[in-house]
Order: C-alpha cells, then sequence, then structure tokens
C-alpha cells in the first residue's frame, strides 16, 4: 500500500520566483552560467559587520524565502512547540559544571533557570561566598544576537578578560574586569578571535588573535593594561592568507604559543610566560605536509607531529634552548592505525587521548614510558579530556557518555589509578538507557573500506525495513564524529526512528590515513561512503529506500548535497544546516575569508585544470539532476562568514529550476551567523524546526514517544 504523501499540500504553494540574472564564469576553458550571482552582496565584508547594510533586493529574496517556509512548514508549529518542550524538559536548567581548581580558586559555570547563558563562578578553596564573575544572561542586553568566546582570568586572580560577538560574524571583543568589584577597564579590543586573551605570567598584559576585514585571523597582539588598544605592538604577522593563527599557553604555565597552520602544515613559536615582550622564537620552520604541535616540560618541549611519514602522529622532545628538527628525537614512536588526537604534559605525567577503528581511548604515561589505559565497555562511546588549570597535580579529568549514556564526569588519579565519578548529566524528564539500543555496523565502500556506522534506536523499534532513519555526517578537515549522548536526537529516536552516524573517509574516525583518503582527488570516496552507510542500514533492515533523511552542516552540508545528486532516490528528505553547497564558486574565489585555507582539502581550482575538474564533479550547486528529488530543507545565517549565505540561497533557487518534487525550502537567520543562535534555548527552537521537518517527511508528525520515568 502506497504511503501518503505528506508533503502534497505543501506543493501547491507557490514558492519564490527567484530572478535570473545569468553570469558567464570560464576556467580553464569550461564556461559554466550561473543565473544566481547576484545573491552576492557586493559589500558582503560590511554585512558581515552590520547585516542591515545588505541591499534591498537580496534581503527581499531572503524575505519571500523565510515566507515561503513558514507557509509550507506551518501546521507543523504545534509539533515545533512539543519538541522544543521534549528537549527542554531534558536539560537541567539550573545546572553547573564540576568546579576545576586553579591554585587557591575553584572556577566553573552555571546556568540559572530559564537562563539562556552561562554565568561563570569562582570560589575560594577556603570557603567564602561565590562570586559571579560574569553574567552571560545580564550581559546581553537587548542584543539580537549574543555569544561569549571566552572568559580568561588572569594568574594573579584579579582579573579577567571576555570576549564576545553581538553580530555572529565571529569578530570578537575583548573587555577586562576586576573579578572582585566588577569594575571594567576603559579599553575595547575588537576584531579578535573567539578565543580571546591568553595572559602573561605578570597578569598585566595578554596575547589575542586580531582578524582582518577578510575575517583571517592575521596578527598576534600584545595588550598592556591601560594601554590604547590601538597602539598595541603586533608580536607575529602571519604572511599566508592560507594559514590560521592561534596563541595558547603551555599546561607549565612557562610559555607563550603561537601556532600557525592549514589542514596539513604548520608551524610554531614560543614566547617566556615571565617575559612577554621577547620576541617570539621558531621551534622549527613550516615544511609542506608536515604538522607540530607542541607541549612544555622541564627543559623540553613535546611535540605531536606526522614528521618522517609518521601518518597518525608521534610525539618527539626537543631541547627548549635549540628545539629546531636537527635536535628531534622519538619519544613515543609512530604506530600506523593508532591516532594521537592530543596530548597533554603535567609535572609526572604524560596524558594522551587516541583513535582507532572510530573508538577513542586514554592513556597515561609516566615520562620514563609506564603506561596504562584508562579502558571502557561499550560498543560505542565518546571521550573528552581536561586537563585543567593545574600542572604539578596527579589528577586528570575526563567524561565519557555514548549515545545511549548521559554524560559522566570522572577525575582520575594517575598515580593511584583510581577513577572518582563527580557528575551525571541529569535528564529532569526522565531517561532510561536500557529502552536503548547502541550497535556497530560496517558499510561498505569504494575499494573495499570498511566503513563505520553507529546506530542508536529503541529496542522496540523493528529490523524490518520499516522504520525511518536519520543519518548524519560530516567526512572532512579530518575531524572524527564522536558516538557521543545527546537529549536533542532523543524525541526523534523515541518516536521509532534509527539514529546512525556514518564515520566516512575525509573525517579521522579510524586514524589520519581515513581522512587522508577522502579529500583532495580521493574526496568522492567521503560522498560514496555516506550511501554506502545508507545502504548498509537498509541491507541489515533498519529501514529502507526512501525512509531516510541525510543530515549535515556547513561541510556536511555538501556531504548530504553532494551524495544526494549521485542517490536521490536513496533518501526521503535532506537537512542541510548551512550547507557548503557551492563549491567550485568559493574555492574559486580567493578573497572569500577561508578560500585560500580551503585548497590544502578540496584543491585550487583557480590554478589546476585537473583539481577544478575534482571539484567540479562533486559541487552540489553544480550537479543537480534532472530527477524527482526529496524534499530538502535548508538553513543559513547571514552573517555567516564560514559559509556565506548566499550558498544555501543559491542551492535552493537552482534546486527549483533543475529538479522535481520537493519541496525545498529555506530558513535564513536574519541575525546570526554559522552556527545559529548561542543562546542555548533559542538552539533548542532551531533545532525543533529541523526535527519537525524530518518528522513530516517520514508522515510522524503525530507520532507519540515512548515514556520514560522522571
Amino acid at each position: 500500500m502506497p504511503q501518503r504523501d505528506p508533503f502534497e499540500e505543501a506543493r501547491k504553494i507557490a514558492a519564490p520566483a527567484t530572478e535570473k540574472r545569468p553570469v558567464d564564469i570560464t576556467q580553464h576553458g569550461v564556461t559554466r552560467v550561473d543565473n544566481y550571482a547576484w545573491l552576492r552582496d557586493d559589500a558582503w565584508q560590511d554585512v558581515l559587520r552590520d547585516p542591515s547594510k545588505l541591499t534591498a533586493d537580496i534581503r527581499k529574496m531572503l524575505e519571500a524565502e523565510n515566507a515561503y517556509y513558514g507557509s509550507v512548514t506551518e501546521d507543523l508549529e504545534p509539533l515545533r512547540k512539543k519538541l522544543f518542550e521534549e528537549m527542554r524538559g531534558r536539560i537541567k536548567e539550573d545546572d553547573s559544571s564540576v568546579p576545576a581548581k586553579d591554585g587557591d580558586w575553584k572556577y566553573w559555570t552555571k546556568f540559572r533557570e530559564g537562563g539562556e547563558y552561562p554565568v561563570f563562578m569562582r570560589k575560594s578553596v577556603t570557603g567564602g561566598d561565590e562570586q559571579v564573575i560574569y553574567d552571560g544572561d545580564a550581559e546581553r542586553g537587548d542584543s539580537e544576537f549574543f555569544s561569549i568566546g571566552d572568559v580568561a582570568h588572569s594568574p594573579d586572580h584579579k582579573l579577567a578578560a571576555v570576549a564576545t560577538d553581538r553580530l555572529g560574524s565571529e569578530y570578537y571583543s575583548i573587555r577586562i574586569r576586576n573579578m572582585a568589584t566588577g569594575e571594567e577597564y576603559p579599553e575595547t579590543i575588537e576584531s579578535a578571535d573567539a578565543g580571546g586573551a591568553v595572559w602573561a605570567a605578570d597578569s598585566g598584559s595578554f596575547f589575542y588573535v586580531e582578524r582582518d576585514d577578510n575575517q583571517r585571523s592575521k596578527w598576534v597582539k600584545l595588550h598592556r593594561l591601560g594601554d590604547d588598544p590601538a597602539n598595541d605592538a603586533t608580536v607575529y604577522e602571519e604572511p599566508d592568507d592560507a594559514f590560521f593563527l592561534d596563541v595558547s599557553k603551555s599546561q607549565s604555565g612557562a610559555y607563550i604559543f603561537i601556532y600557525s597552520g592549514n589542514h596539513v602544515t604548520s608551524e610554531a613559536r614560543f614566547i617566556p610566560a615571565d617575559a612577554p615582550q621577547t620576541a617570539p622564537t621558531l621551534i622549527a620552520a613550516r615544511e609542506a605536509n608536515v604538522e607540530y604541535a607542541p607541549e612544555h616540560h622541564g627543559d623540553h618541549f613535546f611535540i605531536k607531529t606526522n614528521a618522517d611519514d609518521a601518518v597518525d602522529y608521534k610525539i618527539i622532545t626537543a631541547p627548549v634552548t635549540a628545539p629546531g628538527r636537527e635536535n628531534w628525537k622519538d619519544w613515543l614512536p609512530h604506530r600506523p592505525g593508532s591516532q594521537i588526537v592530543t596530548f597533554t604534559t603535567f609535572k609526572d605525567y604524560i596524558v594522551r587521548m587516541e583513535r582507532e577503528n572510530a573508538l577513542p581511548r586514554i592513556v597515561i604515561s609516566t615520562y620514563e614510558g609506564d603506561a596504562h589505559e584508562v579502558s571502557f565497555d561499550e560498543a560505542a562511546y565518546a571521550l573528552g579530556m581536561d586537563e585543567g588549570f593545574e600542572y604539578d597535580t596527579s589528577v586528570i579529568r575526563f567524561t565519557y557518555e555514548s549515545p545511549s549514556t548521559p554524560e559522566q564526569t570522572f577525575d582520575y588519579d594517575m598515580a593511584s589509578r583510581k577513577r572518582t565519578l563527580l557528575k551525571t548529566q541529569e535528564v529532569p524528564s526522565g531517561h532510561d538507557a536500557s529502552l536503548y539500543a547502541v550497535e556497530r555496523i560496517e558499510a561498505e565502500g569504494e575499494g573495499g573500506a570498511k566503513v563505520p556506522v553507529t546506530i542508536l534506536r529503541l529496542k522496540t523499534t523493528p529490523r524490518d525495513g520499516s522504520a525511518p532513519a536519520l543519518i548524519y555526517g560530516y567526512g572532512s578537515y579530518g575531524y572524527a564524529t564522536a558516538a557521543s549522548f545527546s537529549t536533542n536526537i532523543l524525541p526523534l529516536v523515541d518516536r521509532g526512528a534509527v539514529y546512525a552516524i556514518a564515520h566516512i573517509r575525509g573525517g579521522a574516525d579510524k586514524g589520519r590515513q581515513w581522512y587522508l583518503d577522502g579529500k583532495l582527488d580521493k574526496k568522492m570516496n567521503t560522498f560514496t561512503d555516506f550511501n554506502a552507510a545508507a545502504e548498509a542500514l537498509v541491507k541489515d533492515g533498519y529501514t529502507s529506500a526512501g525512509r531516510i533523511v541525510s543530515y549535515g552542516g556547513s561541510a556536511g552540508g555538501l556531504l548530504v548535497g553532494a551524495s544526494l545528486n549521485l542517490r536521490p532516490d536513496l533518501y526521503g528528505g535532506v537537512i542541510a544546516a548551512v550547507p557548503f553547497v557551492d563549491v567550485i564558486n568559493t574555492i574559486s574565489d580567493a578573497d572569500l575569508p577561508l578560500t585560500p585555507p580551503e585548497w590544502e582539502e578540496w584543491g585550487n581550482p583557480i590554478t589546476s585544470k585537473e583539481e577544478y575538474n575534482w571539484i567540479a564533479a562533486y559541487s552540489p550547486y553544480d550537479n543537480i539532476q534532472d530527477a524527482t528529488y526529496p524534499p530538502i530543507m535548508a538553513t543559513g545565517g547571514l552573517a555567516d562568514y564560514r559559509v556565506t549565505y548566499w550558498e544555501p540561497a543559491k542551492w535552493i533557487a537552482r534546486l527549483r529550476d533543475e529538479a522535481t518534487g520537493g519541496p525545498f525550502v529555506l530558513r535564513m537567520n536574519m541575525g546570526a551567523g554559522h552556527g545559529g543562535s548561542a543562546a542555548r534555548f533559542e538552539r533548542l527552537d532551531e533545532r525543533a524546526h529541523l526535527y519537525a521537518f524530518a518528522l513530516k517527511v517520514w508522515g510522524l508528525e503525530n507520532a507519540e514517544p515512548v515514556k520514560h520515568k522522571a
């Protein structure tokens, strides 16, 4: 019996007719026509800093898209409210983080009942009253958008440097306040990076990264309290537009590190934290396709690197007094397939997180090499490691969770090997982990690659092909997708949907080689892996073709768009959040903020015909089939510099031109950037829109979730 078409009435609503203004673009002897290039505002840099400057005809078009989205999904408003309340009911509204000790103080964040933003707190370890350092709810004021990048306390525990963004464009402003009195210093540092301030040892100066008008991190600067920021000294200027800049402090507190790099090449410099005006010293000059990241212990830097073909990284040591490549010595040799994700140093221990076959582990070691692993039992899980503020400690903090297990926070004594449970994530509306099955299957990708797929479902959800499925993926930049616990996905799973995470090539879920096998000329593996994962769900009875909704954001939006073009018959719906879909045009525009760094990921279509052809073969905007496509929902943010607003807008307009089916809808946030709202309940509302759309695709708008005991 054929299923009803849940969008039958929606398709009768006339979609906006976006004007075509054809532009011929010729590269390497190939001419393509872009009817919607005009949606890119000529003054896009001004729009990032002030969205009100958007050209009137573009604004009118985006507002028409929002109105159309509202009409097409008007019937979902009650469901969205219900989903929102379910997700909110799973949040402990007055939650607090576990305090972290730093000398004579403990620092933590908390939320108040109904509060949108964290409140940053501290208290003396000897007792006394709790002190509010920064109250996010109070500080937001009347700003439509508000994000807190960082609140960094000074080494003497007197001052806090606070980085905030009130546009969504990720240009942060840094202000300094006295933590005891709340008094603010007069200066404001503009156009800073989200990382905010890194304090020097004197507590009277700090380092920060400044971004240029193209949103590129360009300068590391040193600010002295009381000085005019316009006179801040430039400590380091990055000459390569393809490199990102970062500044941090060693766990020992002895050194400031300046890190510059792209996705495959890096170099680092250091400055003594107690001599902030010292010129930075280069550790080792950048070499193409060689990465390294330093930490400090005693007379040596410990450095994670892929030098000498250590694809999954190794750890070497180098003398602080002579840290060049010629003096690097292996401390932990390379072990293929076991990727070192991150590491940190303490006075007596070195701790690293590794990943193998899409599962993480934590390894504790003395400097003499006596090592042990912190073990876990579930088939799929996620770990987080928090090095804290202190160096001379035997305690490391970590978090553990799985798709069915709420996050647990532990302190682990590295000497006694004892773990202490400090906190278990509360789910006020109730959560019964025994209702769920967490499973791992493998799909077969091109060339016989075994692609892990993590699955969460109710144990009562049948495996006869009748269940709907939401499949999520990312698959770029070497980012691994963790098998973590999310209360937000449970409204779908509790209504009988299967939730699947595809650990595809292009990510580093199975090590760095997994990443290398899904980029540049091998990028198509990412998309075919994703489709193979969807097909494996069908083969194993979890769902059926046409009952699958694919979901991805940013580069994950590229993933779902490209995968859809390859197999439009496989999916019943697509959710593309701030999707990177206009790839060939974006990566051919060197003026856009992220284009130069992206050439190492996708190729450079400006200089190379071969690399142009790689991208042209999968760019979602340029490969829409003359075929029936499922309903598609795309989102965007007007102040988004990472994936500019015109990408999803152009894609949706072209889908209406060249494909049938749909409907194809766009929901544009006119007051936010790449991540949408930074307010926790506003973010839930945004998620409710996505999930209501998926439930409509499946015809489950009226389905009731399974009940949990509170």
